[in-house]
């Protein structure tokens, strides 16, 4: 492997295949050179082809479970198969999805000049999942918000991440609603740490497990999200974002430790626009 001024390159015997960094943002880009040792003159003369590399097995046994297990809208799957996904996902690396460390981006330190932006890539997707690659600059934010009737699978694949998450609480006794405005909601607090690559999957529900997340970049990341379904507005599944109120330890729960907070749901930040990015990276089939 050897780097050149735009990213990383790895080389075999004809083949050169590149992933680039492009003025603070991420791309991944395909060369292949097939050279003709036939002569000198044709030497100079170079065919640049686009070619996907080998598939991983672990990529494309995470695409096989994937379509056994997500059964569409509406559903939510059992223990046994979230167990047998996030096993998958615990094994897997950057560069089973075409990426490295070593690349200019993961590399990049420092002020980017105005707001920081995140790019996303779709490996694949379809009515019942999808998997995307969120590519996040040392400082940028992915703004609060849910994931109404889904189940996803975060994987961090590089980088040091910050994620804070919530979970709605129930109304426990509506005649003595201590809500201050009725633009806010009570939320349990379900995470609030930094999270460094390698590190265990996370898994969040319809209504457990932190379905109302924020992603902060403490340094540049790499995330590999499996959504089952995705969002789509059409079937009700458009995204929302909050803006939280933290309140610390709340008394209406009789369990110690537990930390709650407001929130407000407000019209999508500028934060929350991306980049979208073509996938070049193994081709699962």
């Amino acid at each position: 492997m050897m780097m050149d001024a735009g990213g990383c390159v790895e080389q075999g015997k004809n083949i050169i295949t590149a992933a680039k960094h492009v003025n603070k943002r991420v791309r991944y880009a395909n060369k292949t050179i097939k050279k003709n040792n036939r002569s000198s003159s044709s030497c100079k003369k170079m065919r640049r082809e686009a070619v996907f590399p080998r598939v991983p097995e672990v990529l494309q046994q995470l695409f096989v479970s994937c379509r056994e297990i997500f059964k569409g809208p509406g559903t939510v799957p059992p223990a046994s198969d979230v167990n047998k996904l996030r096993s998958i996902l615990d094994k897997m690396k950057a560069e089973d999805v075409g990426l490295s460390k070593n690349l200019h981006f993961f590399k990049a330190r420092g002020a980017v000049k105005g707001t920081p932006r995140v790019t996303c890539t779709t490996i694949y997707q379809c009515d019942e999942f999808s998997l995307c690659i969120f590519f996040i600059p040392e400082a940028a934010v992915i703004p609060l918000h849910n994931h109404p009737g889904m189940t996803v699978f975060s994987k961090l694949l590089l980088g040091t991440m910050h994620i804070k998450s919530y979970d709605w609480v129930d109304p426990i006794d509506t005649k003595n609603d201590t809500t201050p405005s009725p633009q806010l909601r009570l939320a349990r607090l379900k995470a609030n740490s930094a999270y460094t690559a390698p590190c265990d999957t996370s898994v969040l529900y319809p209504t457990t497990g932190g379905n109302i997340h924020e992603f902060t970049a403490v340094t540049p990341c790499a995330v590999l999200d499996v959504m089952g379904p995705p969002y789509s507005k059409d079937e009700g599944r458009d995204c929302s974002y909050y803006k939280d109120f933290p309140i610390g330890i709340s008394r209406v729960s009789e369990e110690e430790g537990e930390c709650y907070g407001w929130l407000q749901e407000i019209e999508a930040p500028k934060g929350a626009e991306m980049d979208r990015i073509e996938y070049l990276g193994p081709q699962i089939k």
